[in-house]
C-alpha cells in the first residue's frame, strides 16, 4: 500500500517523521509531502521518502528574509495545485493544510482521504470556525483524533458520523531520548541543587506560565526551569519570579533536538498548567523520557493521566497546583511510580508501532 503524508507548512515534523517511519515498518511504502523546516534539523527519513513540495522559493529566501510571509502566500495556491497532480497514493493522509477555508476547495476528490485533527477546536469556537472546521473536516472520508476529548467534540459540535472519527492516540517522541549525538546541560542550567521543576516548549499565553510561576511562589525546596523560545512578553513572568523562594532560570531561546536529552534527564518533574490544549508535544516527550507529570485537566491530557503517568489539576488554579508540586516534590517514591507508569504508556500503547498498526487497519478499510 502507497500512503502519501501531507503537511505543506510542515507544522509537526516530528510527529509527520515519527509516523512515516512506523507506516514504513509496518509494511506500506511512505512518501511525506511537506516543505523545508526552517527552525532547526528534523529526524532523517528512516524507510520512507521525503519531498519538499510547497514554497520552495520562499524556504531559499531563509527564516529572517523580509516578506517572506507574503511570498509563501504567493507561492500557496500554484503549490496546491502542483500537489494535485503529484497525488497518487491508494491513502492520502494530510497531517495540516496552511489556510483550511480556502484549502478545503482545493483539495482533489481522489478518495479515501484521511485527515489528523490536531486541533479540533478552540474552547469557545464562533460560527465561522465551526463552520469551517465542519467544511473541512466533513470532507474526508475519515478524521483520526488523538483521544476521545477530541472525538466527542468533532461528533458533538460538528456533527460527524461516528463511524468517520478514529481516535488514534499520538506517540511518545522516543527519537529525542535516542539523538546520535546530545549536547551537554546548557551552561544557564548548570548547578542546579534539589528537584529541579522543568516547563518546555514555546512560551505562549495559553500555557499558563503565570499560573505555574504564582503556585511557584508557594513552594520551598526546588527550582524551576522556564525552557523555550517566547512568543510573549516574559517581563510580567520574570516580575512573578523574582518572589519566589526557590530559583527560577528562563532559558528563552530555540532548542535544538540534541539539547533535549540533557534537559528532560535532569528534571526532577515536567509540568505542563496549560489554559487550553488538545494535545502537546511536550508531554508525549515527557512520557518517551519517563519523567512523572503535572498537567491541567484540558483536551486529552485526562486521558494519559488514566495510565498513571500524571497529576491532573483543574486549569488556572495556582493553589492546586502548589500542592501537586508540593507532594511530589517532597515524595522521590511518588514520582518515581509516575516516572515508570510513563516509561510503560510510552512502550504500550503511545508507541509508534502500535499507532502504525491502528492507522494502516483504518487504511485497510478505507481503501476496501
Amino acid at each position: 500500500m502507497k500512503v502519501q503524508l501531507v503537511d505543506p507548512s510542515a507544522f509537526t515534523p516530528p510527529y509527520d517523521r515519527a509516523l512515516a517511519a512506523a507506516l514504513a515498518r509496518g509494511g506500506a511504502e511512505v512518501e511525506l509531502l511537506t516543505s523545508r523546516f526552517l527552525y532547526g534539523p528534523v529526524p532523517e527519513p528512516q524507510g520512507y521518502r521525503v519531498r519538499e513540495l510547497f514554497y520552495r522559493r520562499s524556504a531559499k529566501r531563509g527564516l529572517d528574509a523580509s516578506g517572506r510571509r507574503l511570498f509563501k502566500a504567493a507561492e500557496h495556491l500554484p503549490d496546491m495545485l502542483r500537489l494535485r497532480r503529484q497525488l497518487d497514493a491508494d491513502v492520502v493522509h494530510y497531517q495540516w493544510l496552511t489556510m483550511p477555508a480556502v484549502d478545503a476547495r482545493l483539495l482533489p476528490s481522489r478518495r479515501p482521504r484521511v485527515m489528523t485533527a490536531h486541533y479540533v477546536l478552540p474552547p469557545q469556537p464562533s460560527r465561522r470556525q465551526l463552520s469551517s472546521a465542519r467544511r473541512l473536516f466533513g470532507s474526508m472520508d475519515a478524521v483520526v483524533v488523538h483521544s476521545e476529548h477530541g472525538a466527542a467534540r468533532l461528533r458533538d459540535e460538528l456533527g460527524l458520523d461516528p463511524a468517520q472519527v478514529r481516535v488514534i492516540p499520538h506517540g511518545a517522541f522516543d527519537y529525542l531520548a535516542d539523538q546520535p549525538k546530545e549536547s551537554p546541560l546548557p551552561a544557564e542550567l548548570e548547578g542546579a541543587e534539589g528537584p529541579v521543576i522543568l516547563f518546555f516548549g514555546l512560551l505562549r499565553p495559553y500555557k499558563g506560565l503565570d499560573t505555574l510561576l504564582k503556585a511557584f511562589r508557594e513552594l520551598e525546596g526546588a527550582e524551576l526551569w522556564i525552557v523555550g523560545n517566547p512568543r510573549m512578553d516574559i517581563e510580567p513572568l520574570r516580575q512573578l519570579a523574582t518572589g519566589a523562594p526557590g530559583r527560577v532560570r528562563f532559558v528563552t531561546r530555540f532548542i535544538a533536538d540534541a539539547e533535549v536529552p540533557a534537559i528532560f534527564r535532569r528534571a526532577d518533574l515536567v509540568v505542563l498548567p496549560y489554559r487550553d490544549a488538545e494535545q502537546s508535544g511536550v508531554l508525549y516527550t515527557g512520557l518517551a523520557f519517563g519523567k512523572p507529570l503535572v498537567l491541567s485537566s484540558v483536551g486529552g491530557f485526562p486521558e494519559v493521566a488514566a495510565t498513571g503517568a500524571a497529576r491532573l489539576v483543574a486549569p488556572e488554579d495556582a493553589g492546586a497546583l502548589a500542592e501537586a508540586l508540593a507532594e511530589l516534590v517532597a515524595d522521590p517514591a511518588a514520582r518515581a511510580r509516575l516516572g515508570s507508569a510513563a516509561a510503560e504508556a510510552a512502550a504500550g500503547p503511545y508507541s509508534w508501532d502500535a499507532i502504525a498498526t491502528q492507522t494502516l487497519a483504518l487504511y485497510e478499510e478505507l481503501a476496501d
